[in-house]
């Protein structure tokens, strides 16, 4: 039960309809897994917590440099040096103190990285490198836990809902194959991106991730991308590949 502070703090959301208490309560109960606490990860981060999910787990193994403040809004100046995922805890509780929040200061893979996806009641893929993505995207098909995908490059961003539950939801694997994705040195230190294009796309990110804990509207279909120069998004539909090498065994 919400005591009336945190009626008071959640008011906004709860006198929402497609919320309500019931919601707000949802979202308490939930745990959502933040992997990557860079420039996706720091709106995704710093929302989730301030709309009341109960439990985070974040992972990062990097540590904040200078020209990560450009961007990657959990941080802050005094942030210099420190692990990302301990930084972004910091600023995450400092924002919401009753979130409980487990930074993982580390990269998280094999049957770790498994278990923990198993863990979640979502996870938000908030990485940068193909490889990460490939298996972030294998342990949520295994586990049958939502997976919340996004990117963002120069100008450009992608949004993408991967729902294993759903047994006509394409996976990552289907939309991007393994050995047909862009070479991975193709990142923000090569290429540069637009500091609020990143911001956009977490945001984007963490309201998928609200519905999908609290039970307000509808999951995202498809592949978004959004054009940072035009304004303007596009929305493809992506088929599941019956011949995926991840989730053609999906029953």
């Amino acid at each position: 039960m919400m005591d009336d502070q945190a009626l008071l703090r959640y008011s906004r959301q709860i006198m929402l309809p497609e919320v309500d208490i019931e919601g707000q309560e949802r979202l308490h109960a939930a745990h959502a897994l933040i992997i990557g606490a860079g420039g996706l990860g720091s709106p995704v981060a710093l929302y989730l917590a301030a709309a009341g999910v109960g439990n985070i787990t974040i992972a990062d193994a990097d540590h904040v440099e200078l020209t990560n403040l450009q961007r990657q809004i959990a941080h802050q100046q005094a942030s210099l040096g420190v692990n990302k995922a301990r930084s972004a805890k910091e600023s995450m509780q400092a924002l919401n103190p009753e979130c409980h929040v487990v930074a993982l200061e580390q990269h998280v893979e094999g049957e770790a990285l498994t278990a923990l996806v198993a863990s979640a009641d979502v996870v938000l893929d908030c990485t940068d490198r193909f490889s990460s993505r490939y298996a972030i995207n294998a342990a949520s098909q295994q586990a049958g836990v939502p997976l919340i995908s996004g990117a963002a490059i120069r100008f450009s961003g992608q949004l993408a809902v991967f729902d294993p539950r759903d047994d006509a939801c394409p996976c990552y694997a289907c939309l991007y194959p393994p050995g047909d994705s862009e070479d991975e040195a193709l990142s923000c230190a090569e290429s540069g991106v637009m500091a609020p294009l990143v911001g956009l796309i977490g945001c984007f990110q963490a309201v998928e991730a609200f519905k999908l804990l609290s039970g307000a509207g509808s999951a995202h279909q498809g592949l978004s991308t959004f054009d940072g120069l035009s304004g303007q998004w596009r929305h493809f539909q992506v088929p599941r590949d019956p011949a995926c090498p991840v989730c053609s065994a999906r029953t």
